[in-house]
């Protein structure tokens, strides 16, 4: 017989709740707030489905202590990735200790624990404080359900359950989106006179980020999140073979890091266009800032990574703290003024076609966080 969390979690996994913001005509997350929010009331919490916009839902379950105390929020997204070249995405495969499935990492895995430990917590009874589960749509494109969250729910502190291999993650990187456009003449391809490639405009921008991502990641690291990067995402340019191209776009992505200016990505790539512009004159280019996430950092002198980290140690498990490369919705929150830190199970496969996460993990997590909220909230 499966541990109950564990069954949870295949559950979990088998309703689909691919982003439709990814993948137009994707089921959202309604399906899976409505199930979400049915095993949290049963298990004697209060619920409230909170529709962000049509069809995109949040869920939250809220515990009340016996006595004041202070406020934990459990907060993970719903949603996931696309599915494409899996073979069964919606069917749990339990093998070797791992759960194979879209979302088991990223992140049903850490929403079961979360879930588990709620439910556990009110079915002892919580002493005192009070307990906020959140599970919020839209992590994994625009953030829309975490940023109507923080509008209406507030706590002391805050565990958003993104895998973390069971570190304690007190901070994570932001991320900067801008596109480039280069300008050229279109013409026949036989008449070079008369034309100008813009996709080998493009080529030099190219040239320059490379070499730009290279000192980035060649500087000296933050302590917790390492070094600032950036990736081209896309390029899309041309018409056909033996035409030149007119026009070229690229789009960026630049992980920003604590201390960096707002907008550095788009002061680093006016730069360079205003460089390439002074190396040419018949060089045409823009850029416009497309949109961006913050990094974050929780409060150095908060409690929560302590009591974390003492609540893992009475699992028999060394704690360790650390950054995450990844963005998360613990940003939104903390700079929502609620302090948070990321803390979840482990497993492989982000966003990958073979996905998966450690079973005895979610069960450590989901212990964890029942020792955390009784320390946290009555304290």
């Amino acid at each position: 017989m499966p541990d109950t969390t564990i069954q949870l979690l295949r559950d979990l996994i088998a309703i689909d709740s691919v982003n439709p913001s990814l993948v137009p005509g994707a089921a959202g997350e309604a399906g899976i707030a409505r199930a979400v929010g049915q095993t949290l009331q049963a298990g004697g919490l209060d619920v409230e489905i909170q529709e962000v916009t049509p069809g995109r839902m949040n869920v939250v379950g809220v515990l009340e202590g016996r006595k004041k105390g202070r406020t934990l929020m459990l907060c993970g997204h719903l949603d996931t990735v696309g599915v494409i070249g899996m073979d069964a995405p919606f069917d749990p495969v339990v093998k070797d200790g791992r759960i194979y499935g879209r979302g088991s990492q990223d992140m049903k895995g850490g929403l079961a624990s979360m879930i588990a430990a709620a439910l556990k917590l009110s079915q002892d009874g919580l002493k005192a404080g009070r307990v906020v589960f959140a599970g919020v749509a839209d992590e994994e494109f625009g953030s829309i359900g975490a940023e109507a969250l923080v509008t209406k729910w507030k706590a002391d502190a805050a565990v958003v359950g993104e895998p973390t291999d069971m570190k304690i993650a007190v901070g994570h990187k932001g991320f900067e989106w801008v596109e480039v456009t280069t300008e050229g003449v279109a013409a026949h391809g036989s008449r070079p006179s008369d034309g100008r490639d813009a996709i080998m405009r493009m080529g030099r921008v190219l040239s320059r980020l490379e070499k730009l991502d290279r000192e980035l990641q060649c500087r000296h690291p933050h302590p917790i999140l390492g070094t600032a990067s950036l990736h081209a995402s896309f390029v899309r340019g041309g018409r056909e073979l033996s035409t030149y191209p007119d026009v070229c776009t690229m789009q960026m992505e630049r992980r920003t890091i604590t201390g960096e200016p707002e907008k550095c990505s788009l002061t680093e790539v006016s730069q360079i266009l205003d460089d390439l512009r002074r190396e040419d004159a018949e060089f045409k280019a823009s850029a416009r800032f497309m949109f961006s996430r913050p990094p974050y950092e929780t409060p150095a002198d908060h409690p929560l990574p302590k009591l974390i980290a003492n609540a893992v140690a009475r699992l028999g498990r060394t704690p360790e703290r650390c950054g995450m490369s990844f963005w998360t919705d613990a940003a939104i929150l903390g700079h929502a003024g609620i302090p948070s830190v990321v803390f979840g199970p482990s497993g492989a496969g982000l966003h990958s076609i073979s996905e998966y996460v450690v079973a005895d993990d979610v069960i450590a997590c989901r212990d964890a966080i029942i020792d955390l909220a009784r320390d946290f909230c009555d304290s």
